[in-house]
Formats: C-alpha cells, structure tokens, sequence
C-alpha cells in the first residue's frame, strides 16, 4: 500500500535538527542552544514555530529555558530506576537504602519530609485490606537529586503494625522502612506495582519544578509479607523526564 506523503511539520523539523545536533555532541550538556532569533533567521520561520521546537526540547528533557538567558542542554543525567535490584531483600536487609541501586555515588537529598497518623479513605483502605477510616501512619517526602526534585513519594502503612516504631519517626534509620518492618516481624517479600503517565497537578508541578507540559509518572506499590498482608502501600509521583524505568528479568 503506498504511503501518503505527509510533510512534517516545521517545529518538528527544527526539533529533530537540534536533537540530532545534541546527539552527535554538537551542544553538549550546559550548552546554550541557538537564540530565537537565530534560529528564525536560520530557517525562515516564525517566532512561534521557534519556541514550538524549543518546546519539544524541553517536554522531552532535552532542554532547559533560563529565564532571561535562552535555552540550555540538560546538565542532569537522568536517574535510572532498576525495578528489581531496588527492591531485593540483600539490599535493605543489609542496612542499604533502595535508593543506592539507582543513584550511584550522586547527591541525594530528603527533604519536605512529613510523618503523621491519619484515617484512611476508601482508596488506601482497600490498598491495604483495612476497615474504612482505619489509622494508617502517613510517611511524605521528596527527593532530591544533585539539586533537582525527581520524585514525590507518600507511604500509607497500617498504624497497628507501625506503632512505636522508628517507621513512626522522619528517620527511619539503615535499610529505611522495609528494615523496620521485618524486624517487627512483618518483613515485605512481594511487591506489586503499576504504573502509569499523567499530567501533574499544579502542587506538583511546583514540588517538582517542572517546565509546562511536562508529565509526571505515578508508580503504585504494595508490599506484602508472607502471608499476603499488605503492609505498606506507596504513591510515587516522578518528574518523567528525569526517570528511565528499567525492568530485567528471565524468560
């Protein structure tokens, strides 16, 4: 069957110029990219269609607009999320943070960390087989990747499992929750995610400090012990073009 000829168009040719440019390592990270009018003149076209592929650069993380000073190659390499290795049980039960499989020797920070007990809705509710309005205690944070937020996570764990324990503190201590947990006796040894796109909301988007347009990534995950309780049930929230989610496992 023959293919229509259909014309890209302009922005996304300008985009894809200046991808490529980025590839071959024409402008290499830090770089300022070519000013608007510059590239008007370059390609003979409006100033809108301009900032339409400057757009694109940004949307897809390629690209970051300084206010008053033009639009600069990303500097920050995104953090490669291991899906698996994270999570295993050698990791945290060894006093390790989950979080040391996907960010190597780069600066983390936790901040906006908020600890409280609270009822839960129907939706955390079912998350963890509870009674409506059950008390679950509510860990929320941000974290902080060499000085950009890449992710907004809040933990709903049942209060009667967690009660005077560390997990009840804004320090967990080494091998964080999942540590505590197993020595309450209720160690995790299944997990469940899903996982899926949207676009944030406006407090998000400012926790995050993303650029218009850009969508976030929200992972669900369960944790389970043995006999199938839920004990921990997690919201994340991740700036999507700060993340690449790598899942290995055996056929």
């Amino acid at each position: 069957m023959a293919q229509g000829n259909v014309r890209q168009p302009k922005y996304q040719r300008i985009a894809e110029e200046l991808k490529a440019a980025i590839r071959t390592g024409a402008y290499g990270p830090g770089d300022r990219l070519p000013g608007e009018n510059d590239l008007m003149a370059t390609y003979e076209v409006a100033r809108m269609t301009v900032r339409q592929a400057l757009g694109v650069l940004q949307n897809e993380g390629l690209a970051e607009a300084r206010k008053g000073a033009g639009v600069y190659v990303r500097s920050f390499r995104p953090l490669r999320r291991r899906g698996l290795p994270r999570l295993a049980r050698d990791r945290w039960g060894s006093g390790k943070s989950v979080w040391s499989a996907d960010i190597e020797d780069r600066p983390l920070d936790v901040d906006q960390v908020e600890v409280t007990e609270s009822p839960a809705d129907d939706r955390i509710a079912e998350a963890l087989e509870l009674p409506s309005r059950a008390p679950v205690c509510v860990r929320s944070r941000r974290y902080v990747l060499e000085g950009k937020p890449v992710l907004l996570s809040t933990s709903y764990l049942p209060a009667d499992v967690v009660a005077g324990s560390a997990i009840t503190e804004r320090d967990t201590g080494a091998g964080g929750t999942y540590a505590r947990l197993a020595e309450l006796g209720h160690e995790p040894v299944h997990f469940r995610e899903e996982v899926r796109c949207r676009m944030p909301s406006a407090d998000e988007a400012d926790r995050l400090a993303l650029p218009m347009g850009t969508p976030v990534i929200l992972i669900c995950r369960t944790a389970l012990t043995e006999d199938g309780r839920a004990v921990e049930f997690n919201e994340m929230t991740l700036d999507s073009a700060s993340y690449v989610l790598e899942y290995a496992f055996d056929a």
